[in-house]
């Protein structure tokens, strides 16, 4: 690694909702966290899955190779790379490759149907196709007439990207310059076109280096765990934090709440990075009772709101402190934090990351900056932010105004500057001209012993305009009027559910968030839920 890795300058926007923290070291690009991490820990476990144990040497080894390989091709700058794959060494391998050729990576959920991928791919207008045999199995067809001028297949038989061994090949120089576009993300797919997000290398760099200042890693020493699909903005930044740290980067295919308690013991994990879906799945497995936790020291709770009661049993379970941040695709893609060593507000998402201010505004204009204990929108501004959506000018100007990032997102802040999220705010329910958040409900509902998860919606209704409807898993048989019974006894009438819904599992997303769409759909449609999720 030739090339001199210097940090870039930032900029400092101080206001009483900033954190205050000093950012650490900021690389121009995450390539150039690999390049230090390979020649600062060339034989330090950069990647682990199943017996599989990658090295940063290795790593570095094998993304040059792939690298150099699609330079010849014609990637680099202002071209774009889809990536199709599921968790795996090889997906980390893709990733800092493509971003190596100076590419933009596009990746993309493996479990996207042919009919969901064709507009995707068709906006992206990307130079190749790199995908998993998995995937190969399922779409043949449909990728063979998707338009592009390359297609890698990756996987057992496949000669483009093979481990190599050596520790001493350079990544291909020019490394990424710091402008250049560095991730394409779609966003938004549930409801309506995709929206693709241009984040820059300097925006992902910096955003990493932010979350260390909240969650400072130990160069070396540390050892996450990573459940999620890495082609989610939540686990990429994961992934990334885990190069910044040179630590090591466990990985799973399949979630399974055994295998991860196992885990946890047998690779000494010290990071585990769950959304609340997972961990309500940890505490209620068996095993649980038996499991080791002794070497986690932190695990971070992103993708979705984590339910306070969910949080208190894992850190009294776990022995190791939860840690709640907000961020979205658009904001590259981490706001807030609750810090690592200060002060930790449960049911707050943390004070702003360094040089990003954030403001509560009016949800009506976005102009009226609201005071502490209000509730508004959620606007923002750092070096983190998107340059804005790809081919899309109306819908940028909509989230980009004035050097603002419009979240769509309720929040309020209080006088420390801890910030916490009330809903989104298209889920906002107006019952009787009452504004109702749905996450106060499922917060109440998730604060009895036998919910296990449930998700609250919006539903029109002929005399109140909206009505709320719940969906709730329960542990065990739970009486619908003593469920009532108790949130009579803790929230005001129109807050309480006009229907309830018990089942057996919430409909999720790909990324494990319960899927409001659908469930508004199907309660629109049927007027209840799909006999396949009741009990």
């Amino acid at each position: 690694m030739s090339e001199t890795v210097e940090a870039m300058p930032t900029t400092s926007i101080h206001s009483e909702a900033s954190s205050g923290n000093t950012l650490p070291h900021v690389w121009p690009s995450v390539v150039h966290m690999l390049a230090h991490a390979a020649v600062a820990y060339p034989d330090h476990e950069a990647v682990v899955l199943g017996e599989q144990r990658v090295s940063y040497g290795q790593l570095a080894a094998s993304a040059s190779a792939f690298a150099s390989q699609l330079r010849a091709l014609g990637a680099g700058p202002g071209q774009r790379i889809a990536l199709l794959m599921s968790n795996s060494a090889d997906m980390v391998v893709a990733i800092f490759a493509i971003q190596a050729s100076g590419a933009q990576l596009v990746p993309l959920n493996p479990a996207y149907t042919g009919a969901e991928l064709e507009p995707i791919l068709e906006d992206a207008e990307c130079l190749a196709l790199v995908y998993d045999t998995a995937v190969a199995e399922r779409l043949a067809q449909q990728v063979a007439t998707f338009d592009m001028s390359h297609r890698f297949a990756i996987g057992p038989g496949s000669s483009c990207l093979v481990l190599r061994d050596e520790s001493d090949v350079a990544l291909p120089l020019p490394l990424p310059e710091p402008d250049d576009l560095a991730l394409l993300l779609y966003t938004g797919g549930t409801t309506g076109r995709p929206k693709g997000v241009n984040l820059t290398h300097r925006a992902v760099a910096t955003n990493t280096s932010q979350r260390d200042a909240l969650l400072p890693t130990r160069e070396g020493i540390e050892r996450l765990l990573v459940i999620t699909p890495l082609f989610h903005s939540y686990a990429l930044a994961t992934t990334y934090t885990s190069v910044y740290a040179c630590g090591t980067l466990v990985l799973l295919t399949k979630y399974k709440p055994a295998a991860v308690l196992r885990l946890v013991d047998d690779e000494r994990i010290t990071i585990l990075a769950a959304s609340p879906t997972i961990f309500i799945g940890l505490l209620a497995c068996e095993e649980l009772a038996s499991a080791s936790l002794a070497s986690l020291t932190c695990s971070y709770s992103g993708s979705a709101a984590l339910p306070l009661e969910t949080l208190r049993q894992w850190e009294l379970r776990s022995g190791s402190v939860v840690v709640e941040g907000y961020g979205q695709t658009e904001a590259g893609p981490v706001l807030t934090y609750n810090p690592l060593h200060g002060p930790r507000k449960s049911g707050t998402v943390g004070p702003a990351v360094p040089d990003t201010e954030i403001q509560i505004v009016d949800p009506d204009t976005g102009l009226q900056v609201l005071g502490p204990g209000q509730i508004g929108e959620i606007r923002a501004r750092g070096p983190q932010i998107m340059k804005g959506y790809r081919g899309l000018p109306n819908e940028t100007a909509t989230a980009l105004r004035d050097g603002w990032l419009y979240t769509g997102d309720l929040g309020e802040v209080d006088t420390d500057g801890y910030f916490t999220i009330r809903d989104r705010k298209k889920d906002m329910v107006i019952v009787s001209g009452f504004n109702v958040y749905p996450r106060e409900i499922e917060e109440a509902l998730s604060r009895h012993p036998q919910v296990r998860e449930s998700a609250v919606v919006g539903i029109p209704d002929g005399y109140r305009g909206e009505a709320l409807a719940a969906l709730v898993v329960a542990v065990g048989h739970l009486d619908e009027d003593v469920l009532r019974e108790y949130l009579a006894q803790r929230l005001v009438k129109y807050k309480q559910p006009a229907q309830l819904h018990f089942v057996s599992t919430l409909p999720k997303t790909a990324v494990g968030k319960p899927d409001k769409v659908r469930i508004r759909r199907d309660l629109a449609t049927t007027g209840s839920i799909p006999p396949t999720l009741s009990l």
